[in-house]
């Protein structure tokens, strides 16, 4: 079993503006023209697992659905998914225990944790074994930050760096145990 993380920071270790805005995300425009490894990682997962706020922003973006692996949704206040995804992501309820024990049941075992406050809850939990890490070079000043108060130092070790169009950085990290 397995729990990993792929996302993007700004400068200032933010993941959305203060209004939950991603638009700094395309500051580069021309990086999504290029490889960064989003398909290698999500070949090696099995699902998704993602805090309702973060779907609620996926689910309303234009277009074909996003991921092509099941997607879990971990609200205990959503009460359904809407009608044009039900076959393609399903609300988990109750304790972080309770939601991979429900996950990892149905066989999933190579997870992709996103949302801010699921992976803020995982870290607290140690659980989190892997993060690639993109860093893109914007300070937003104010936003949803990637990393809170812990209970316990976490040490990580950076296997692989990574630049971009000469202005990107990615980072992948693994949990040192």
């Amino acid at each position: 079993m397995k729990n990993s993380v792929f996302i993007a920071t700004s400068l200032d270790g933010l993941i959305a503006g203060k209004n939950d805005e991603l638009d700094w995300l395309s500051t580069f425009p021309e990086i999504d023209q290029i490889d960064t490894g989003f398909n290698d990682f999500t070949s090696r997962i099995d699902a998704l697992l993602m805090g309702r706020n973060t779907f609620e922003v996926v689910a309303g973006f234009e277009g074909e659905w996003f991921y092509n692996k099941p997607v879990f949704v971990w609200s205990n206040s959503l009460t359904e998914i809407p009608e044009r995804l039900e076959d393609k992501a399903f609300l988990v309820k109750g304790s972080i225990t309770e939601v991979l024990d429900e996950i990892h049941g149905k066989g999933y075992q190579q997870l992709y944790i996103d949302g801010g406050k699921t992976i803020q809850s995982f870290l607290k939990e140690d659980l989190i074994d892997e993060m690639i890490i993109t860093t893109i070079p914007v300070l937003l000043g104010s936003g949803i930050p990637m990393f809170t108060d812990l209970p316990k130092r976490l040490v990580f070790e950076c296997i692989k760096s990574t630049r971009f169009l000469d202005k990107v950085v990615q980072n992948h990290f693994v949990r040192s145990r």
